[in-house]
């Protein structure tokens, strides 16, 4: 067998890994690279591969950064199935025709630029028909069921608890000196956090390809970011004050919205406006009511009140009711797109807000370098936004403790059964401190050396 890491290796994004058992090309994920404004360009690279000889495609979970190049892999010539766990397909569908979207949007507002300077128009990187095209090979499986991929390679999907239908993938496949368990992690989640249940790896694998975000540390625990958050929305409201967040549409909005709901019922904080600012949130929210069947026990019993825990909850149906809410005083909660300020709504509310003190401006994720999002975590003076030089007088704070991502500890709980028992470690999906910290720390631990591939690097199994 040999891997070639292709994507997220030594970064966040882009993830993509192809396999070669020697009968069969299996492809783990095909995301977007995001962050710097090189990753459009990169994005428009060809495949290392020939997507023709590709015999199956997984997603280990619907997050563009893992599923948003996938179009291109039809447009390009492959042909066959795209597989994931059933909600991984739904919210997939979701965010693939956003993303064209996005792609069609954003070409045609350059294009208008170029115009005036006498260049030429440009391309989408895909557009909805692409999409649309791809959508019929789109194959969703439940957890914990056997499928056939391709010959000699069949696999299984394993609950990592990062988002609704995020999975672990565990390949097993024949090879001349017998069956060999190949396990990507994906996204791993942490114990213990609300409506998901929690990461469920496999007993054994033989190679394990994990992932590394916040390898070099812990998060702030979740007791201590809950009262964060408690204490920001009771300053916001005795200050009517205006609180921007930036969402991830799938999985921090969904999260968000439940502990909105729980610290209302439990009167922790009075009922205040809180308004949901993007259609894709929405959607996804709706695709997660759609699957309690892979909720824990107490997310189970919240879905039955959230309605009315949340009755102060407002969703946008047009841009105008977004560009309404710039009018509007505090106390007020927006929860809008995108998570890293790389795109979305978010962004008009922030050329509006950031340069008034009474506004407070709340990231509850990770901010990939190059991003809007990690400029503003540092605190500069000003930024741009938009095209506009926008001087930052808002508070900004970061909810780390909020993260979807597992942290150090978490990642190594997680690996030390496979390191103990023999398996092979592979670290992707980090930067390369965090990866490195991680491989150490994993070392310290277990005896266990990982290996860090870079961007192409193969590595025979």
């Amino acid at each position: 067998m040999r891997l070639t890491t292709i994507g997220a290796a030594g970064e966040v994004t882009g993830s993509a890994t192809l396999l070669e058992t020697g009968a069969a090309r299996i492809l783990v994920d095909c995301g977007l690279f995001q962050g710097h404004r090189h990753d459009a360009e990169r994005n428009r690279d060809p495949f290392p591969f020939d997507p023709r000889s590709l015999d199956a495609v997984v997603l280990t979970h619907a997050h563009l950064d893992h599923a948003g190049r996938t179009p291109l892999l039809a447009e390009r010539g492959y042909e066959g199935a795209v597989h994931g766990t059933a909600a991984t397909i739904e919210l997939a569908e979701l965010l693939l025709r956003d993303s064209a979207h996005i792609q069609m949007s954003d070409a045609k507002r350059r294009s208008r630029k170029r115009a005036e300077l006498g260049l030429p128009e440009v391309e989408p990187l895909y557009d909805l028909e692409a999409v649309e095209a791809l959508l019929p090979s789109l194959v969703g499986h439940r957890y914990g069921h056997w499928s056939r991929l391709a010959d000699g390679v069949r696999a299984r999907y394993h609950e990592a608890g990062h988002i609704l239908g995020s999975s672990s993938v565990e390949l097993e496949c024949e090879t001349r000196a017998g069956l060999r368990t190949i396990l990507f992690s994906g996204d791993l989640g942490s114990p213990g956090r609300p409506i998901l249940r929690d990461p469920a790896p496999p007993p054994q694998a033989d190679i394990v390809v994990c992932e590394a975000t916040y390898g070099d540390r812990d998060h702030r625990s979740y007791a201590d970011t809950l009262a964060e958050l408690e204490e920001l929305l009771l300053e916001a409201l005795r200050g009517k004050r205006k609180v921007l967040v930036p969402v991830f549409a799938v999985g921090r909005t969904q999260e968000l919205l439940y502990h909105l709901a729980t610290l209302f019922r439990e009167g922790r904080v009075p009922a205040m406006p809180v308004v949901l600012d993007s259609p894709l949130a929405s959607r996804a929210t709706a695709v997660y009511r759609a699957h309690e069947e892979v909720y824990d026990d107490e997310a189970c019993r919240a879905a039955r009140t959230i309605e009315r825990d949340l009755h102060t909850l407002e969703v946008t149906a047009s841009p105008d009711d977004s560009k309404a809410l710039n009018y509007r005083q505090g106390p007020l909660v927006i929860l809008a797109g995108s998570g890293m300020c790389n795109g979305g709504r978010i962004l008009h509310h922030l050329r509006q807000g950031l340069s008034r003190e009474e506004v407070d401006v709340v990231f509850v994720g990770y901010q990939a370098h190059g991003t809007l999002g990690r400029r503003l975590i540092d605190r500069p003076r000003r930024v741009r936004v938009l095209g506009s030089d926008v001087q930052v007088n808002a508070r900004i704070h970061s909810l780390g403790g909020l993260s979807a991502h597992a942290g150090r500890s978490e990642l190594l709980e997680w690996l030390d059964p496979f390191a103990r028992a023999g398996a092979r470690i592979v670290l992707n999906h980090g930067e390369p401190g965090p990866r490195a910290s991680l491989a150490d720390a994993l070392e310290e631990r277990t005896g266990a050396l990982a290996l860090l591939p870079g961007p192409g690097d193969r590595l025979e199994l």
